[in-house]
């Protein structure tokens, strides 16, 4: 029978900023079982709530406790799923996913975002966050329904690759900051190396297509996950699918060449799923396909395709 674990977002379960397949699991799991993990937001002290009250104590530890890495993001990971192998997927089920804090913050940084000559007034808010009603309240009074999500859902890197940065989304997953990858998702990401080495973390209440300013609504999350080892498959780049779509993601520091890959990929999993030969494929997506551009804001930027199921109903 599959088991259940749970991960507390304490300084030995995570890492700050980076991924490396060389780091020993926090956690090792059997194919099929389940894990709750929490964790914490990005971003450090310097977007800690102005009142000290509200610092959750094990934020503040690990804080204390962790060396600034590559990157801003607390980590919470790797898990290593007994049995997985280069070559695999692992299928990683979005069972839950619940904010654990009362509020978030939203920042302009320097050379960041969109439009970082633009922006050169740098501001951090702090929006309140309603758990029981389920919103956020930003500061100047608008009510936004929460949408929680992990940024970071990955594998770890090819270990010829090292330590990676967090920032940048790539083959193995990572800081893809897609608000579609929520709870009721199914991600598939590739695997290259033993054990698969799962992390999650980069926590956001809400967010919208694109992340366009460099953050969404940065916040605390838990989030409970099934992990189950797919030797049936063989995937080169992350696949997603929701209770009605299926999700191609592209990454690249070109938007178009992003675009260009999550059509291809999906063209790729529309003849692998059914009897139709590419130019079909191409057609179909054309008529039924929504690119949404993820984000713009990690290096490597973000398209996403959308292609309904229904699509494909009675396709042989």
């Amino acid at each position: 029978m599959p088991t259940h674990h749970e991960i507390p977002a304490t300084p030995d379960t995570m890492v700050l900023g980076y991924f490396d397949a060389a780091l020993p699991p926090v956690l090792t799991v059997e194919s099929g079982d389940t894990v709750t993990l929490h964790s914490h937001p990005a971003g450090g002290r310097a977007s800690l709530h102005p009142d000290p009250a509200r610092h959750p104590a094990d934020y503040l530890a690990a804080l204390d406790a962790l060396s600034p890495g590559l990157g801003p993001h607390f980590v919470t990971g790797p898990v290593h799923v007994r049995g997985a192998m280069p070559g695999d997927v692992l299928q990683v089920d979005i069972l839950d996913l619940q904010v654990r804090m009362d509020w978030g913050f939203v920042a302009i940084l320097p050379l960041l975002g969109t439009l970082p000559d633009e922006f050169t007034d740098y501001e951090t808010i702090h929006p309140d966050i309603d758990v029981g009603r389920g919103v956020a309240v930003l500061p100047w009074g608008t009510e936004l329904p929460l949408d929680p999500f992990f940024g970071i859902l990955a594998t770890a890197p090819p270990p010829a690759w090292g330590r990676v940065t967090s920032p940048v989304p790539r083959r193995f997953g990572g800081n893809m900051d897609n608000k579609e990858l929520k709870a009721g998702t199914t991600l598939y990401l590739p695997v290259f190396t033993e054990g698969a080495g799962f992390y999650a973390g980069d926590g956001h209440g809400v967010q919208g297509d694109g992340e366009v300013c460099i953050t969404a609504l940065e916040t605390g999350l838990t989030g409970t996950f099934r992990l189950t080892i797919r030797k049936d498959l063989s995937f080169d780049w992350p696949f997603a699918e929701t209770p009605t779509d299926l999700m191609a993601i592209g990454l690249h520091e070109s938007l178009d060449e992003a675009m260009r890959q999550a059509v291809r990929e999906m063209i790729r999993h529309v003849c692998a799923r059914t009897g139709l030969t590419r130019n079909q494929a191409y057609m179909l997506c054309s008529l039924a396909g929504n690119l949404r551009i993820t984000q713009t804001v990690d290096g490597n930027k973000g398209v996403h395709m959308l292609l309904p199921k229904s699509a494909l109903a009675g396709v042989s």
